[in-house]
């Protein structure tokens, strides 16, 4: 298994060197921007269906799995205590990650001297702003139906549901047992339908970078060059922060749980979906020694609480736009920003382009034009790709805590 696992893992390599050597080739063979164009549509159709196969297991695998997690845990304290610890990281993990923002975008100051046309300030950008309203986010999180939660991809709303429906498994006790037993087959069944549809991960590649390097070409990069090293470098600093909280937590061990997460961060990096990472996070934190009755439950939660490349990310951009139109925003009015974002980002993992969801609300909020999007909607995807792979790092690292904390965590996995 494992060196079948590597073997992908080349293979997504092999396909994205190929897929922006691809696209150069069709970016430099014409002008003709509609050839172009219809060559990306085309060859993004392999990461479409892709990323739809991900979606249509995603759904299924929560539940199952978030089900037979809360129910094995036995009783309603266990869930609370579990819980608690895990908000409690979510909630440090998602404060560092803006801070860390914060204050990088204040050093590095990227939006300063910036040598591009600013978009006007009444330009639309074409990004729909977040619900800022208490009620909106409220009546966002419980779902009106179970049914239409899971046709919707709306993770949050299926991980409330599969609390419900885990907890009452459990109180029910062993008239519940058969639950257990099913939702059991089912996870497992769901995990091999993973594997089949992982087998495709590497076309998709291809056609995501053929795609973006066909239609943007090489030199954006270099004209945000500066940007993009920048964040990038947040990024890696971020990184090293939560590896070293893991250090202090876990120990030496951390470094084979990096190890086990190359596959599920290059999916990530590579498709800038961490969803399309999902299951093989999962599978990397089991063999890494982490109980499945955790991870289980902290990974679906994760993925509406904890998406720390996200969280630096909506700061890191507000302020740069911020800096680009030369608008200076004092401490105290940058530490609301940062709370601001902290709760109106929550439970939007489903939101197409959700980062700039939010990010468009929050300019409004604080007087700064939207327009400020537009100088970032060309490097999207590229900077999508990065905090994608870190959300990954940082829910893949709070279930490693929350499983040390617990006491269930068997690192002698990791001597094989």
């Amino acid at each position: 298994m494992k060196k079948k696992s590597n073997l992908l893992t080349v293979f997504i390599l092999i396909a994205m060197v190929i897929g922006i050597a691809t696209g150069a080739i069709v970016r430099e063979s014409t002008d003709d921007q509609e050839t172009i164009k219809t060559f990306g549509d085309n060859v993004s159709i392999l990461t479409d269906i892709f990323l739809r196969l991900v979606k249509m297991i995603i759904a299924p695998l929560v539940f199952s799995t978030l089900v037979l997690g809360v129910a094995k845990l036995g009783d309603i304290k266990a869930v609370g205590r579990i819980g608690a610890k895990t908000m409690l990281w979510f909630i440090s993990a998602t404060f560092v990650s803006l801070f860390l923002g914060m204050v990088l975008v204040n050093l590095l100051k990227p939006g300063v001297g910036l040598h591009l046309p600013l978009p006007d300030v009444h330009a639309n950008s074409g990004v729909a702003k977040a619900s800022m309203t208490l009620k909106g986010f409220f009546t966002h999180v419980f779902p009106e139906s179970a049914i239409e939660a899971m046709a919707h991809n709306e993770i949050l709303q299926i991980v409330v549901f599969s609390l419900f429906f885990g907890v009452a498994t459990a109180a029910i006790g062993e008239v519940g047992l058969p639950v257990v037993k099913l939702m059991d087959a089912v996870s497992h069944v769901m995990l091999k339908v993973t594997g089949y549809v992982m087998n495709f991960a590497p076309f998709a590649v291809f056609g995501a970078m053929a795609n973006i390097i066909a239609q943007k070409g090489l030199g954006i990069l270099v004209t945000y060059g500066v940007f993009v090293v920048q964040f990038y470098g947040g990024l890696i600093a971020l990184w090293i922060l939560l590896g070293l909280v893991g250090f202090l937590i876990i120990g030496k061990p951390i470094i084979h749980l990096f190890r086990r997460l190359v596959e599920p961060i290059l999916m990530a990096f590579s498709t800038a979906s961490s969803e399309a990472a999902y299951p093989r996070t999962m599978e990397a934190l089991e063999k890494f020694g982490c109980d499945n009755r955790i991870v289980s439950f902290v990974l679906p939660l994760g993925y509406s609480f904890n998406l720390d490349g996200s969280m630096m990310y909506m700061t890191f951009a507000s302020l740069f736009i911020a800096q680009a139109y030369g608008i200076h925003l004092g401490f105290e009015q940058q530490i609301s920003m940062l709370l601001v974002l902290m709760i109106t980002s929550k439970g939007i993992a489903g939101v197409p382009r959700a980062s700039l969801v939010v990010i468009a609300g929050t300019l409004a909020m604080f007087n700064i034009p939207e327009a400020g999007l537009l100088l970032l909607l060309g490097i999207d995807h590229f900077l999508d790709m990065g905090r994608s792979a870190t959300n990954v790092i940082g829910n893949a690292m709070a279930s490693a805590v929350v499983s040390k904390w617990e006491g269930k965590l068997d690192l002698s996995k990791n001597e094989k």
